[in-house]
């Protein structure tokens, strides 16, 4: 008797999961959609998933309020471009499948706007997977998580240093996909150092998490994706990542300094 095909919220938590097993922290780097070019974005989301584990693409917003001057910046200059949550769904439409499962990352507003069932249907033959929404409470989330889960997609809850144990344990149970752990209050693209505690705090999120755990904000080098791999199943990489593109750099080349040898 043959399996069923993974879910699509099932296939980003299977990627992630796969490289955990090789011995490896799992990458999920992060892209502001069409930035700094925009008739390179296919090309490199379609370079970066064939390195990386999950690709997290960014929906560029006027006001993105949880990252930093990095990524803000990119994403104004993508709107500048002609950027849009549209365009997103059918540039990818039309180059998938992608080597690793394709996270949106997106203020509510755009959401809104395009509708969540249609954004649902759009979402699947674009090699989408799943959701980060910053901006959207688990209390207003029943709709959106309903048009989701018709189709097997993920809406990945975030939690940070200062969630409450309590609600830390209700977004970890609602999470699909994996669970974000935020390793610092504040923005993307912070300080240059990993706050202090943010292991036992890390190993607290996987204590009540079913999913796998990435960690995000501030990841930059080996030695930090090092450091944080007895407590998490994977890093996020962002800010430190659109600046390698903005320079012209390969992303790909930079994403595989981030594969130290563990120990």
């Amino acid at each position: 008797m043959s399996e069923r095909p993974l879910q699509a919220h099932e296939r980003i938590s299977a990627a992630i999961r796969r490289s955990t097993a090789a011995g490896r922290t799992a990458l999920v780097p992060f892209i502001t959609a069409g930035y700094p070019r925009k008739d390179e974005f296919i090309a490199t989301v379609r370079a970066i998933a064939e390195e990386a584990d999950v690709v997290e693409v960014g929906v560029p917003f006027s006001d993105p309020m949880a990252v930093g001057v990095t990524i803000q910046l990119a994403s104004h200059a993508a709107i500048a471009s002609g950027v849009s949550l549209r365009w997103i769904l059918a540039e990818l439409g039309k180059a998938a499948p992608f080597d690793a499962p394709i996270v949106l990352m997106s203020y509510l507003n755009p959401l809104l706007n395009f509708g969540y069932e249609q954004l649902a249907a759009a979402a699947l033959p674009a090699g989408v997977c799943g959701f980060i929404v910053p901006d959207l409470p688990i209390e207003e989330s029943d709709e959106f998580c309903a048009a989701l889960e018709a189709r097997g997609l993920a809406l990945i809850q975030l939690v940070t240093p200062t969630t409450s144990p309590e609600r830390l344990k209700m977004l970890c149970a609602a999470s699909r996909g994996f669970v974000y752990a935020v390793t610092s209050t504040g923005i993307t693209g912070g300080g240059k150092e990993l706050p202090a505690g943010v292991g036992s705090y890390l190993d607290q999120v996987r204590g009540l998490a079913s999913l796998p755990v990435c960690a995000g904000f501030g990841v930059r080098r080996a030695e930090q994706v090092r450091s944080l791999a007895p407590h998490t199943d994977g890093v996020i990489v962002g800010s430190a990542l659109v600046e390698q593109l903005e320079s012209g750099a390969d992303p790909v080349a930079f994403l595989r300094t981030l594969r130290p040898t563990l120990p």
